[in-house]
């Protein structure tokens, strides 16, 4: 190769490298403009997101999501003047006018690519949201709302598809197979989100607080909304046993499979042959996703369990307050924990702590010199072996021993026991409140939380149902009213 011809291809392999092939680049970025994030990681996020969902409220009652430029301005200028708009960190406005802002705010969100500003034929400019901005916005919204996923309706729609007939078998199969990718997000998140919570429990460092995460958060947005559901009326074993049944019934049918793969070489403008091999690949998939549901359901089950007994052990730990040796160590990791979380100590690190002298004390113990230790060698005895007594048990020992075991059995807050102890409470009623229990030491107020926790078990003879705003005093704890219902037969 000449001097001049290897000059060239260097220079060519230099250019390529600054070149991004089509492989490496991102779809997503040739959509969504570099700067479209930016509102929402700036100082004044907090009016971005204000500004953005009157926008969308505003647009969304009409046939598009497309208004006049001059009433998405007048609304934002009412949202400027009204006192509870938003404060801002920085000034990006330059301006204390509220339409200045509003109009800056539009030109903003236009330049950031959230909005499109088009004139139609009359000369009247008109503000639209780009389509993805649209899906961003829904899902954000769904996040600020806390919107809790309905197993039911996945599942429900998915045994629906399976069981009906239909002349569009591969547009139900692609139904099918999105909504059973929703179903299982959905469980792996709720399985994620009660790991979170475990995670979570370490960080509260009162009896009030764990009890607070426990009922009014962990409960209330785990195990009622999403948990107890997936239990009863939500469970996938209703309906999965006839799904999977109807799924491996089309796998073995050559018509279906047939006339899915004709009609989805259609839809994806891909060979009969892809076509026909993307149809196995669904139905397998899909039965797949069914058969091992189980093993999320029952981590899910496994961490559930974990965290409310974490949570009560770590409860019982904080409410035990004694002077014997438990106590006092109890007392002292307390304290070491109060002291690494006001230096903001890592719990990973290794310290040096003064103050630990002041709570252990070591005394030592000296000696004269090394021959202290010597223990002479005794010469050889004659062993005499000795007659063994024929001792009688000691009756009153042992029915001591039995008593001490008994009442320890009895203090264990088994789902039997506190099934026991609820039907003696409700006696012939049917319904009644947890205030209307016995409260008079720390047991009877351990005794209310596990009827709380174990409401929720399906072979309980009772239910839970939580009261709003309905608060009663423990001593120094308060807790949540709720009722308690007997199951129907």
């Amino acid at each position: 190769m000449s001097s001049s011809a290897k000059d060239s291809v260097e220079k060519q392999q230099e250019v390529e490298k600054y070149i991004p092939s089509q492989e490496l680049t991102s779809p997503l970025f040739d959509i969504i403009p570099s700067k479209f994030f930016s509102p929402l990681a700036s100082p004044n996020r907090l009016v971005y997101w204000d500004c953005i969902h009157k926008l969308f409220s505003a647009m969304d009652t009409q046939l598009s999501f497309g208004i006049e430029r001059e009433i998405l301005a007048d609304e934002l200028q009412f949202y400027f003047e009204q006192n509870q708009a938003a404060e801002f960190e920085t000034d990006e406005f330059g301006s204390s006018d509220p339409r200045k802002k509003a109009n800056e705010m539009l030109r903003l969100l236009e330049n950031f690519g959230w909005l499109e500003v088009e004139t139609d034929k009359s000369y009247v400019q008109r503000v639209n949201f780009h389509d993805y901005a649209v899906n961003i916005i829904k899902t954000l919204l769904e996040i600020s709302n806390g919107k809790k996923i309905e197993y039911q309706g996945y599942i429900y729609v998915i045994y629906s598809l399976v069981k009906a007939p239909t002349d569009h078998p591969a547009v139900v199969l692609q139904q099918i197979m999105e909504n059973t990718d929703l179903l299982i997000t959905g469980l792996k998140n709720l399985n994620s989100n009660i790991k979170h919570y475990i995670d979570e429990l370490t960080r509260h460092k009162t009896v009030a607080e764990i009890m607070n995460a426990l009922f009014n958060d962990y409960i209330t947005n785990i195990v009622d909304k999403a948990y107890h559901r997936l239990l009863t009326s939500d469970n996938v074993s209703k309906f999965r046993p006839e799904i999977i049944e109807r799924l491996e019934s089309h796998s073995r049918s050559k018509s279906y499979v047939s006339k899915t793969a004709d009609e989805l070489a259609g839809l994806r403008e891909i060979s009969r042959e892809k076509a026909e091999e993307l149809t196995y690949q669904c139905l397998h998939e899909i039965i797949e996703a069914f058969r091992s549901m189980d093993d999320i359901l029952a981590e899910i089950d496994q961490k559930n369990t974990q965290y409310q007994r974490a949570s009560i052990n770590r409860a019982k730990f904080l409410l035990a307050g004694s002077e014997d040796v438990r106590g006092q160590l109890k007392e002292i990791l307390l304290y070491m924990n109060t002291q690494i979380n006001e230096r903001n100590m890592d719990l990973n690190g290794i310290y040096e702590m003064e103050y630990v002298d002041q709570l252990v004390r070591l005394f030592g113990s000296s000696f004269l010199d090394e021959k202290s230790f010597y223990s002479p060698t005794e010469g050889r005895k004659e062993f005499s072996p000795q007659e063994l007594a024929d001792t009688e048990p000691d009756l009153l020992l042992r029915q001591e021993k039995l008593r001490r075991m008994t009442e320890k059995m009895q203090r264990i807050l088994s789902p039997e026991r506190i099934d026991s102890y609820v039907k003696v409470q409700m006696g012939d009623r049917n319904v009644m409140r947890a205030s209307e229990l016995p409260l008079c030491n720390v047991e009877d107020f351990m005794k209310i939380i596990y009827i709380r926790l174990y409401g929720t078990r399906k072979n309980m003879i009772y239910r839970v149902k939580k009261n709003e705003n309905v608060l009663h005093t423990f001593e120094k704890y308060q807790f949540p009213d709720f009722t308690i219902q007997k199951k129907e037969k």
